[in-house]
């Protein structure tokens, strides 16, 4: 895309970028709602321009070399529908920021909604929390939210992909989080250590077969490793529940996310008290049972 001469200002790109992003038809939720939240915050990142405002810059000349770069940019959301995160190799959870690029799926979690206030009240002292796993770690975005909210945990980060272990490295160690920070290659909890943990979080692939068919071009670009979880999404779910009590301290939890997939896991599991944790964003995504609960339920 050649940059259009007529467009000079911030404020003349945004509405050009939200009007092509709605002609193209794109795809969003990969940290975005729509058109003119993506838009922005691209045209933010590619200026340097602080990420939470741009009203005082929306007047501002830019520069022939800016308006090129926004042109390549834009052209390769729209052509190619490669999702902003990989395009500026950054996803944000809060107020956390996490390197991303092609070999791990870009970081959403409504988990990652959770663990700023450490659980609670399912957790009453963050402090007591010694040893946490996250499975299915990706990109470590959750293993470093685990170190964060429960600051003596010792966390292990596990996932099938050498290649998405190799983006968590470095997310840890941007971080400064290698001392508390264990990453392991296991297809689930094959090749864990023979140690259990006080609680367990897992983002797994919970896909079904039939949406993976119907998944927008953007979220092609990722991994379908990561997304997939077989016909009715609950294949890795299943491993997680049966061999969970085994990897868990008395009484220890086990937080688990798995879309919209309530209907099908509670007919899958009758027994199971699976209590449901509301965040900002769903009410029925993200299930917590304690160890006792998951002995009990299967």
């Amino acid at each position: 895309m050649n940059a259009p001469p007529e467009l000079e200002t911030l404020r003349d790109w945004l509405r050009f970028a939200v009007s092509r992003f709605g002609q193209a038809k794109l795809a969003f939720g990969h940290g975005f709602a729509d058109a003119r939240d993506e838009a922005t915050y691209l045209l933010l990142h590619v200026l340097h321009l602080p990420l939470d405002e741009i009203d005082p810059f929306l007047d501002a000349r830019l520069t022939a070399a800016e308006r090129a770069e926004i042109a390549a940019l834009m052209t390769r959301r729209i052509d190619e529908r490669v999702p902003a995160a990989y395009l500026t190799h950054e996803a944000w959870l809060g107020e956390f920021r996490f390197y991303v690029d092609d070999r791990v799926i870009i970081p959403r979690s409504f988990i990652a909604e959770l663990l700023p206030d450490g659980l609670a009240p399912f957790v009453p002292d963050p402090q007591a929390i010694r040893s946490a796993l996250d499975l299915c770690t990706g990109s470590g975005c959750l293993a470093v939210l685990l170190a964060h909210a429960f600051p003596s945990a010792d966390v292990d980060a596990a996932d099938i992909s050498s290649d998405a272990l190799a983006v968590a490295q470095r997310n840890v160690s941007e971080y400064g989080l290698a001392d508390r920070i264990n990453l392991i290659r296991s297809d689930l909890f094959d090749n864990l250590p023979a140690k259990s943990y006080d609680l367990i979080v897992s983002n797994p692939p919970y896909v079904t077969a039939v949406a993976m068919e119907a998944l927008p071009r953007e979220y092609r670009h990722e991994p379908a490793l990561a997304l997939a979880g077989g016909e009715d999404g609950l294949d890795a779910v299943r491993t997680i529940l049966a061999a969970a009590p085994r990897f868990l301290e008395p009484g220890g939890l086990l937080v688990v996310e798995i879309g919209n997939n309530r209907g099908a896991v509670e007919e899958a599991y009758p027994r199971m008290p699976f209590v449901w944790l509301e965040t900002a964003s769903s009410t029925d995504s993200v299930f917590l049972l304690t160890r006792e609960d998951v002995v009990r339920g299967r």
